[in-house]
């Protein structure tokens, strides 16, 4: 073919260009289930789906003309592609699930709130059970019960789990050094195991009756205590008699408190879906045992073009890659591949079957309404703060010459005291307002102590850096397009200084904000670069000025985040013990050594035969604990 004949072939557009990349693909590929990306030329991976045949699933993209919108975009962005086969569709939905929430692909459904829930522990690892709030890996022994959906619900049920069922609820080490009732006795809250005031069967039962309430057991445990209310009464013995009527009001009225009867539910969650102005909002509501353990609002992020039922079966496989499944799920949808879906969920719950249903009548049904309603009224006032964030935004980016409204502002200040401790934080805000699952902290490691501009340098080197080396591309949601330095000058120079090192300064509009000399709010100065690299006059917002009051508010937030920072950095360094420092001395040791000797004081004087009496402590490691109290 000579260069005239390739001078009359058609050149492709980018959507043709995308489709014949798709095309060579797909003629290698097999008809069994897996996993396929869409990556762009930059290396962004733009779509994650799976397949029950990848060959028929990926072919689907060469057909540019049939595709809506939005997928003509992702195929003419496509560049290269990337496959994981699977032995089972449900492996792939499983996988396809993971890697969304793992590289949130901009073309997928995503869900973006991913904070996990907590629970209350009834502990297994003492005679006496203690009750408390727990987050994270389910690794001290005990019995679960959640999850609830804020910390909020969680703290409300002990109260009543106290109030109801006495149970302890300080830490092993106060109760071990307790000699006489604490608060919570006197208060009825607690029947004081620490000092002897109930014997340990007794407590195993007022934790059993615990334990049937938060199973939903609720009625069962109401009638135990009414026939002992009975008898006491019959022995006279009235005052006793008067705590367990009080105990027994108070699981009256939080039955009472439900907002729908739920006998015989059990264990469910309640998903309702509702949409307006293209955006969505899936409400979920969590039943155990019959009881409401509180809710959450989800917004995630699609398409407009998506369907309902496509969007709750993607949100559903994300909301339970890494949480706890229920029995059955209810839903005001029904979400497209159910049936695939149920398989799905089934393999990550301990036993039994999961089922997800629609529910056309009767309570089920009152409770899906009821949930979409309150889905409905979560949306509206989503809207409309997201309205009022959209409004600020535009007025920042006039305010700054932005050439287009920020999508995400990094917010940033240090905290520190006499140089000790040092903290630097990262707020994110936008317009759905602050991401607080993109909040950060960084504990200053090689800046001088006091060094306000060196440390703001270290965070903006690893900030940067950071992103550099993972590869973000900067119209990516995790690229800022504003920063927003809590400080003067100074700082501004700093922070331009170092992205102007790093290569980036020119992809994001950096601004100081420092309060006046006198530190009067309203009088904040603001530092700013001109088109050409040069700064501005330092200037003022006029004192009622709602974007002034707007970037008031993001500094706050910094503001509070970053002392927060400190204050736990600079406990958990006030609480650090010298043993800490010992090496091979871990916390079960450590634990042993103050459980026989009191103190960390006492371990210090310690000699060597007597650190050998102590359980888990070799003649190697006792000589290792003398050495290092004892050494010069």
């Amino acid at each position: 073919m000579t260069d005239s004949d390739d001078a009359k072939q058609p050149k492709l557009t980018p959507p043709q260009r995308g489709a014949q990349i798709i095309r060579d693909y797909v003629k290698n590929l097999p008809a069994t289930p897996g996993v396929y990306r869409m990556i762009s030329e930059k290396g962004e991976v733009l779509y994650v789906g799976k397949a029950k045949a990848l060959k028929k699933r990926v072919v689907s993209y060469t057909h540019v003309d049939k595709l809506p919108m939005r997928l003509q975009r992702m195929v003419s962005q496509t560049e290269t592609m990337e496959f994981v086969n699977t032995h089972t569709e449900v492996e792939a939905l499983l996988l396809e699930s993971n890697l969304i929430k793992k590289l949130k692909p901009r073309y997928n459904i995503l869900l973006r709130d991913d904070k996990s829930f907590p629970y209350i522990l009834v502990t297994g690892d003492h005679d006496f059970a203690q009750v408390k709030k727990h987050r994270g890996a389910r690794k001290p022994k005990g019995d679960y019960f959640g999850p609830f959906a804020s910390a909020g619900a969680v703290n409300h049920t002990i109260h009543v789990l106290q109030r109801a069922f006495k149970l302890r609820n300080c830490t092993d080490n106060v109760f071990a050094n307790r000699s006489r009732p604490c608060l919570q006795y006197h208060i009825k809250r607690c029947t004081a195991p620490c000092v002897g005031k109930v014997s340990q069967k007794e407590y195993a039962e007022q934790v059993e009756h615990a334990r049937k309430f938060l199973s939903g057991e609720s009625r069962a445990v109401q009638e135990a205590f009414a026939k002992e209310m009975q008898a006491l009464s019959e022995r006279e013995e009235f005052e006793q008699a008067a705590e367990y009527r009080d105990r027994i009001k108070t699981l009256a009225a939080i039955q009472s408190k439900q907002d729908i009867n739920l006998e015989g539910i059990g264990d469910v969650d309640v998903m309702a879906l509702a949409q307006l102005e293209g955006k969505t909002c899936v409400q979920v509501f969590f039943f155990r045992g019959g009881q409401n353990f509180g809710n959450r609002a989800f917004f995630p992020r699609h398409d407009s073009e998506e369907e309902a039922d496509v969007i709750l079966s993607v949100f559903m496989a994300q909301f339970y890659e890494n949480k706890p499944v229920p029995s059955a799920v209810l839903t005001s949808h029904q979400p497209t591949e159910t049936e695939l879906l149920e398989d799905a969920l089934t393999t990550r719950r301990d036993r039994g079957r999961v089922t997800i249903n629609k529910p056309i009548r009767g309570k089920r049904k009152r409770l899906v309404d009821f949930v979409m309603k309150n889905a409905v009224d979560a949306l509206k006032r989503h809207l409309a703060e997201r309205a009022g964030e959209a409004k600020h935004l535009e007025n920042v980016a006039k305010l700054f010459d932005m050439d287009e409204t920020p999508k995400r502002i990094e917010v940033y200040d240090n905290s520190h005291i006499s140089g000790t401790n040092m903290v630097g934080a990262m707020v994110v805000a936008g317009h759905e307002g602050f991401r607080k699952s993109a909040y950060r902290k960084f504990n200053i490691r090689d800046a001088i102590e006091g060094d306000d501009y060196g440390m703001m340098r270290e965070v903006m080197t690893r900030r940067f850096t950071r992103a550099i080396k993972e590869n973000v591309q900067t119209d990516s949601d995790d690229w800022p397009d504003l920063l927003l330095i809590d400080g003067g000058i100074g700082q501004f120079n700093a922070v331009k200084e170092t992205l102007t090192e790093l290569g980036v300064y020119d992809d994001v509009v950096v601004v100081g904000i420092s309060k006046h000399e006198g530190r009067e709010a309203g009088r904040e100065q603001f530092f700013v670069d001109d088109a050409n690299g040069k700064m501005k006059p330092p200037f003022q917002l006029p004192f009622n000025d709602g974007t002034l009051h707007y970037l008031q508010r993001l500094r706050d937030e910094v503001h509070r985040f970053a002392i927060g920072a400190h204050r736990t950095r600079r406990k958990n360094d006030i609480s650090k013990s010298p043993m800490d420092q010992i090496p091979g001395v871990g916390a079960l040791r450590k634990r042993a050594l103050l459980l026989h000797f009191g103190s960390a004081k006492s371990v210090a004087g310690a000699g060597i035969d007597d650190l050998c009496n102590v359980d888990g402590i070799s003649q190697a490691v006792a000589e290792r604990i003398y050495n290092f109290f004892n050494e010069s």
